[in-house]
């Protein structure tokens, strides 16, 4: 994955400039199977990032804005009368990648319409499940400063979200460095020049390789621990889930195959924590008051948990 990485990261990076660590996380999303909530304020290039991953990746892509008159219908597909008989028309869902742009500005039951396919990678219609691609992406992205109109996603479902993603505001080099990109009006020209530089079998080969990775006892117990800490924090009122550790060691295994290591370290598990917790936790409204951080509360966790050597 290590190679893999790079040549993603490199293709990428001819349209989106700065966000290399997004990039790795959205990677590592989709190695192990995951999905991926961006954050971040307007114009900061999260569909861009999206629609550049899947090209990079070679893999069917598309984009679903939801708004609040969207059905759950408009997601899954619906059963159609095509010559006197009932079929079924796909909904955007069936692809690869998926990009819910403004996942929050559509109502709770839309919204569960996705979360079947993120768990299972299937939809269910009219009593029939269909199975939907393989690999299959949810990249989501919400403005973290805009909540009129917005319906925010319950913990049911930003659970299943293997990474929270905080893209931000590029630095100077960076945005200078996006300046001196070639563009045609204002889209990005170069876009239509990222090319593939992997497929689904180069990804379903990244996923065997995750399964492989070693992982000591230390290091699980590590894990566990640092999760089981998120629940006893003072700050946090809902600490992170069981799943999150299942999916705390998976995205602790890609950082290692990213690095180049077959095995994982305690560092892999601290690198990933905070995109795999941020948005598990629920902190109280004193903390809240004081501008404390879901981040912050995960810092607190790993600081008084014993990182093993």
């Amino acid at each position: 994955m290590r190679e893999l990485r790079g040549r993603v990261v490199g293709e990428v990076g001819k349209v989106v400039v700065g966000q290399e660590d997004a990039v790795e996380l959205m990677l590592a999303a989709a190695a192990a199977r995951g999905h991926v909530l961006l954050e971040g304020v307007p114009g900061v290039a999260k569909t861009l990032l999206a629609n550049a991953m899947s090209r990079a990746l070679g893999l069917p892509f598309r984009r679903l804005q939801f708004t609040p008159d969207m059905l759950p219908s408009d997601v899954t597909g619906t059963m159609t009368l095509r010559e006197g008989e009932l079929a079924f028309r796909p909904g955007p869902i069936f692809t690869s990648v998926l990009l819910a742009d403004e996942v929050n500005r559509t109502p709770p039951k839309t919204q569960a319409a996705l979360l079947e396919a993120m768990q299972e990678a299937q939809v269910t219609v009219e009593g029939e499940s269909r199975a939907l691609p393989d690999p299959f992406l949810v990249v989501a992205t919400q403005n973290p400063v805009e909540y009129e109109g917005t319906y925010p996603l319950p913990e049911a479902q930003l659970d299943r979200f293997m990474v929270k993603v905080d893209v931000g505001y590029p630095s100077e080099e960076h945005e200078l460095a996006m300046l001196r990109l070639a563009v045609r009006g204002v889209s990005p020209a170069t876009l239509e020049h990222v090319q593939r530089v992997a497929d689904a079998e180069e990804m379903r080969a990244a996923r065997e390789a995750l399964d492989r990775t070693e992982v000591t006892d230390e290091v699980a117990v590590y894990v566990a621990t640092l999760v089981r800490e998120t629940r006893s924090v003072p700050s946090i009122s809902l600490g992170a889930s069981p799943r999150a550790a299942v999916h705390l060691l998976v995205a602790a295994k890609a950082a290692a195959q990213m690095s180049g290591r077959t095995y994982v370290t305690p560092d892999d598990v601290v690198r990933m924590a905070r995109p795999v917790l941020r948005h598990r936790l629920l902190l109280r409204p004193e903390a809240e008051l004081e501008r404390y951080t879901p981040d912050d509360a995960v810092e607190a966790a790993l600081g008084a948990i014993p990182v093993p050597r």
